[in-house]
């Protein structure tokens, strides 16, 4: 059996190879909220819900675009395409799940900044595990 290999958290990012970063997530996963109310997205509207520049807004709108996950004209509305409703639908059930999981755990003590950081770093099988686990606990 090999020996793993440990590695800073900047080296386990270098080996992901991830293109897309956690405050990435954090706007496809807020879009994402917003389009199961409404079809179309405004800078405004990500502006107030994520507490940053409308400015900021604009140039991750424009690296979300160039990586084909929202479509947006300038000054224009955004809108997810179908990579970016998946992407979405998989953080807001990821942010789900371990918030469901972090109130059970925690009770009166939850905190939502402990599932805001740690969101971006439990992958696909650890989210469906706990959901998994989660079940057979109710």
């Amino acid at each position: 059996m090999e020996e793993e290999k440990y590695y800073t958290l900047t080296g386990y990012k270098r080996l992901d190879n991830h293109f897309i970063t956690e405050t990435m997530e954090d706007y496809i996963e807020m879009m994402y909220r917003i389009t199961i109310k409404k079809e179309e997205i405004s800078v405004k509207d990500l502006s107030l819900l994520l507490n940053v520049r409308p400015s900021s807004v604009s140039k991750m709108i424009n690296k979300l675009n160039n990586l084909d996950i929202v479509n947006f004209k300038r000054y224009g509305h955004i809108s997810l395409t179908d990579k970016g409703r998946k992407l979405g639908k998989f953080y807001l059930d990821r942010h789900n799940i371990l918030t469901s999981f972090f109130k059970k755990l925690n009770k009166e003590q939850f905190k939502l900044e402990q599932v805001e950081k740690i969101e971006h770093f439990v992958d696909m099988v650890t989210v469906y595990n706990i959901k998994k686990m989660m079940k057979k606990k109710n």
